[in-house]
């Protein structure tokens, strides 16, 4: 299919000169991100109602009950990808501060008693009638959009360190506080990471990069010392067997599936994990879910497809014609690619427990609903390349 097959609708108006392509004519959007996103998310609807069937009947008498709530965020996250997808992103600049004020009350409002909702032991909700919305899963998309507009304006002064390396890290870190509070550090640490992976690539200094590493070691360890619960799981991280049936519960549980999974899995629906014995099945450990029913192949497969997400993001980025869109479009991939890579190595054991959601493929509407946007963002920024080279999915 060559490009002129592509969808012609929802062009860029551009408010700079196209070089080599037409403002009419524009460029269709990266299809392979829009293909890759829709395998991904009915992968999730299938294994969310396959982990949480049992669990919702003998709950709430209703087998479907998650399923039809998931629907519900597919379907509006699906509206939002589409919305966001056809709107010019250089919008998202202007409206990155605005955002980032509002985000910080309502981070404020969710640690207010009479307002947030607590469930296992953290106040992380609000609840908006029928509804609950989780900010901290919003700060993810807006500490990109921040640093986004941040390192265009400041792109060449992102080597000095008062006036180009502080400032954002100076702001993120007032947003992490707000979401420590909570508590909530499995966020911190995504946050964290894109946003050191964005000042990177962005041009900032070694010597300023590492510099961070006193101050964030000792910061880490007084988090993880002074919270019972947070020591615990790193313990049973450094010994999962130590404690088998009790802080190791999980983590051996999910073992258990990958192990039974085998090469081809037990085939879909046929998983005994499930059955009470693995917490979170449907949310945090749905992978290994999908380990124990889809085995190796079908969890590498996943796996595949979170790689040609990043690679296509970074391609994105750097054929984007602005600085804005080259470093929303790399923000937007190092959330998703390390959200997953985080997700993949809590499953199997090889990082500390931590509450975060496989993205696209959780249980989760305010995850499922700022992805599915963060990737309408990226498709956005794909209409928008440099001289309209690199075509549609037909011509790559």
């Amino acid at each position: 299919m060559s490009r002129r097959g592509g969808l012609q609708a929802g062009t860029l108006a551009l408010p700079w000169p196209m070089g080599g392509a037409s403002a009419k004519g524009g460029a269709a959007a990266d299809r392979s991100v829009l293909a890759v996103t829709v395998v991904l998310a009915l992968v999730g609807l299938v294994m969310v109602f396959s982990a949480s069937a049992v669990v919702a009947g003998n709950r709430y008498h209703d087998s479907i009950y998650f399923l039809k709530r998931h629907l519900v965020w597919l379907a509006f996250g699906f509206l939002l990808l589409q919305a966001s997808s056809r709107l010019d992103y250089t919008v998202w600049r202007k409206l990155a501060l605005p955002i980032l004020a509002v985000t910080c009350l309502l981070l404020v409002l969710v640690l207010i008693p009479s307002l947030g909702v607590v469930a296992k032991g953290a106040r992380r909700w609000l609840r908006l009638g029928p509804i609950s919305v989780q900010p901290a899963e919003m700060v993810k998309l807006v500490v990109v959009l921040y640093l986004a507009g941040y390192l265009t304006r400041k792109e060449g002064r992102i080597t000095e360190f008062a006036r180009g390396f502080l400032p954002p890290l100076l702001v993120v870190g007032l947003l992490a506080g707000l979401v420590l509070l909570q508590p909530d550090l499995g966020t911190v640490v995504v946050i964290g990471l894109v946003t050191l992976g964005l000042l990177f690539l962005a041009g900032a200094r070694l010597v300023h990069l590492f510099g961070l590493v006193p101050f964030v070691l000792p910061a880490a360890a007084v988090l993880i010392w002074k919270s019972p619960y947070r020591l615990q799981r790193l313990m049973t991280f450094l010994d999962p067997m130590k404690d088998p049936t009790g802080a190791g519960f999980q983590v051996n549980q999910s073992f258990l599936a990958f192990g039974s999974g085998g090469l081809f899995g037990v085939g879909l629906g046929e998983g005994e994990q499930k059955l009470f014995f693995l917490p979170e099945a449907h949310t945090d450990f749905v992978l290994a879910l999908a380990g124990e029913e889809l085995g190796l192949v079908g969890t590498g497969a996943i796996m595949l497809c979170y790689a040609a997400l990043v690679l296509k993001g970074f391609q994105i980025a750097a054929r984007a014609r602005e600085p804005f869109g080259r470093h929303l479009a790399l923000g937007i991939t190092l959330l998703i690619g390390l959200q997953a890579l985080i997700n993949a190595g809590v499953v199997t054991g090889m990082l500390p427990t931590k509450g975060l959601t496989l993205p696209l493929v959780s249980y989760g509407g305010s995850s499922l609903m700022v992805n599915l946007l963060a990737i309408g963002i990226l498709l956005s920024v794909s209409r928008d390349r440099q001289g309209g080279q690199g075509g549609g999915i037909g011509g790559r």
